[in-house]
């Protein structure tokens, strides 16, 4: 795990320093640099694999080909001993990073779909004069870039763009627009004018001062297959599982897991003990004040530790550090984000500890276990049946094609958007277009274009393959809302503290299955993620497979209604809302006030407006 960068032009050494210092945290270790008068590579290294040879940029023999990774590439030992065969001459100890460099000698750029791994890579062809940039399959690794002039500059962060003097930072209120809705600026765009995420599976190349070619390279197909034997599901994933995470666990420095005593942490962790002689440290995170609801998390975690003779560590916080760490927070993000923070937290335990850590991110997008998951069958049977729904009273064999879904809470959704799936999805995002009308002021509007939400959302759903009510979800979020927010904070909160996270889950060998299971199989009768439940039921605790959906979340709305009042009022005063006259200020504080008293339902958009408050006033200065 590392941070990359680099820009085109002649040598610049100083601009290439300050670049990488801007991800210092991503590589602590040691750092590299290449230049060749038309070229510049920088790379910030966090040692993990061939902790000596391995440094980066590495070459092939001739030197004509150089390349910088962050990310790791699992199935590397394969790799380099099929290149061997082949009469390639590797000059590391067992580096998984100089495989790139013979992969792209033999087969070109289609060597990225010999790759098992999370990276982010950049590949000079200094003979062709062309560079490649390329992100993983599901997007686990970011990288950015932005063309100026004849000029591309490229990064692991927007930091690192932002310390190049070619750029002049300027605001993309339109991406700033959907932020309010989504929670997180939607790729390929980015909150600043001119830079951009290449989105996962893609690959640019750039040649001579211009890009010449942007490609998906991978796509996951949701085409469920209805003669999936139940059986047969089981076993699959249990050996794709078993596989991802044992491959997942080669490292040359000490490694541990997330454990929240979940599924699917749970799940990983007893996996990963059938692969170590060792006690697998594990990691889970409580809070000081007494939360019910929180609790469970802890007390569960300590279950399967136990089970799984893991050596046990907690980490306990408090709302305090939440509020003295929240500009860090958004400093990782580099944009506005209002979605889970709490890896930043537990990560500083891990740190002190290890370098790697498993998790079980990814299952949720797999297997169904997201409000928006839970309304899709019922919204898809409340929609096909509303018409007898409104001549006869709910007969039983109704109610139960509407679980997990309170009968009140379909009506309502479907009354506002008639049952249709991109609007009901669209409504249950933060803000909608029509409260965005009033709650931004003159100043905003006038700096956008012809955005709305509602057509982005539209444009999502019109790349869905899956014809099923729960896979259509699936999909569309698996494309959207799981790289840009959730593996988002998962890598920048983590790697804050430099530390690798590695999910079996998105194996693309167990994404490219999942998508095969029909969703009547993966939410069954209410319960979410069934299929799995019952897959991992034999090895786990009992109970851990009954547990509500927690997983790692702070109890931020807790503490808002409560401890972090007089914080987040300070945040939205209208002194601090003046500085910048983007919101309508008597919206944001009729909201605030609402929520105050007695609009409890209001606590996303006022953390959704907080964060956003936090990072201007950071980014701003």
């Amino acid at each position: 795990m590392c941070g990359i960068c680099g820009f085109s032009g002649e040598n610049d050494r100083h601009v290439l320093k300050s670049m990488l210092n801007a991800v210092l945290h991503r590589g602590p270790d040691d750092e590299g640099f290449y230049s060749d008068g038309l070229m510049n590579l920088g790379f910030r290294r966090l040692s993990i694999i061939d902790v000596e040879k391995g440094r980066q940029p590495i070459h092939n023999e001739e030197k004509s080909v150089w390349c910088v990774i962050n990310g790791e590439i699992y199935n590397f030992p394969e790799l380099r001993n099929d290149l061997a065969e082949k009469g390639h001459l590797l000059y590391t100890d067992h580096s998984d990073s100089e495989v790139i460099v013979h992969l792209y000698e033999e087969y070109g750029s289609d060597f990225v779909h010999k790759l098992n791994g999370m990276f982010a890579i950049a590949l000079w062809d200094m003979q062709r004069q062309t560079l490649f940039l390329i992100r993983d399959r599901m997007g686990v690794k970011p990288l950015f870039y932005s063309l100026i002039g004849n000029k591309l500059i490229f990064g692991s962060e927007i930091k690192c763009l932002l310390a190049h003097p070619a750029y002049c930072r300027d605001i993309n209120y339109d991406a700033l627009y959907h932020y309010f809705s989504l929670k997180n600026v939607p790729a390929p765009m980015t909150v600043f004018k001119g830079i951009y995420s290449l989105l996962p599976g893609e690959l640019l190349v750039f040649s001579k001062g211009k890009i010449c070619d942007k490609r998906k390279w991978w796509k996951v197909l949701f085409k469920e297959d209805k003669n999936l034997d139940k059986m047969h599901i089981k076993e699959s994933i249990l050996r794709l599982m078993e596989d991802a995470t044992r491959i997942r666990m080669i490292s040359d420095v000490p490694f541990g897991a997330y454990l929240s005593g979940g599924v699917d942490s749970s799940f990983v962790v007893a996996l990963m003990s059938r692969f170590s002689d060792k006690p697998i440290k594990t990691f889970c995170l409580g809070y000081e004040d007494e939360l019910k609801n929180k609790k469970a998390d802890l007390y569960h975690a300590r279950i399967v530790s136990k089970t799984f003779g893991t050596e046990h560590y907690e980490y306990i916080m408090s709302y305090r550090e939440m509020i003295n760490d929240i500009e860090k927070v958004i400093c990782s993000f580099d944009q506005p984000y209002s979605g889970t923070i709490s890896t930043f937290f537990l990560s500083k335990l891990i740190k002190k500890h290890v370098k790697v850590a498993l998790s079980g991110d990814g299952s949720d997008e797999l297997f169904g276990s997201y409000l928006s998951h839970r309304v899709a069958q019922p919204m898809h049977h409340f929609k096909r049946l509303h018409d007898k729904l409104e001549e006869n009273s709910l007969c039983n064999d109704y109610e139960e094609l509407f679980r997990p879904c309170d009968i009140n809470f379909l009506k309502n959704l479907f009354d506002k958007s008639g049952g249709d799936e991109i609007k009901w999805r669209y409504y249950l995002y933060t803000f909608t277009d029509k409260e965005k009308d009033k709650l931004l002021s003159d100043k905003f509007r006038a700096e956008l274009r012809k955005s709305d939400t509602l057509s982005l959302i539209t444009k999502y759903f019109n790349y869905i393959t899956s014809d099923d009510p729960l896979n259509r979800i699936l999909e569309m979020e698996w494309n959207t809302q799981l790289p840009d927010q959730v593996l988002a904070f998962v890598d920048f909160l983590s790697m804050a503290h430099s530390v690798e996270v590695r999910s079996p889950f998105l194996d693309y060998r167990l994404v490219e299955f999942a998508a095969t299971i029909p969703g009547n199989l993966k939410i069954q009768n209410g319960n979410v993620k069934a299929v799995l439940k019952e897959s991992v039921e034999d090895l786990l605790p009992r109970g851990i497979t009954k547990r509500p959906k927690e997983g790692f979340v702070l109890p931020v709305f807790d503490w808002m209604q409560d401890s972090m009042k007089k914080y987040v009022s300070s945040i939205l005063s209208k002194k601090n809302l003046k500085k910048h006259n983007l919101f309508n200020i008597d919206v944001v504080s009729d909201l605030l006030h609402r929520y105050n008293t007695d609009a409890r339902n209001n606590a996303a958009k006022i953390w959704n407006l907080m964060m956003f408050q936090i990072w201007w006033m950071h980014f701003s200065d």
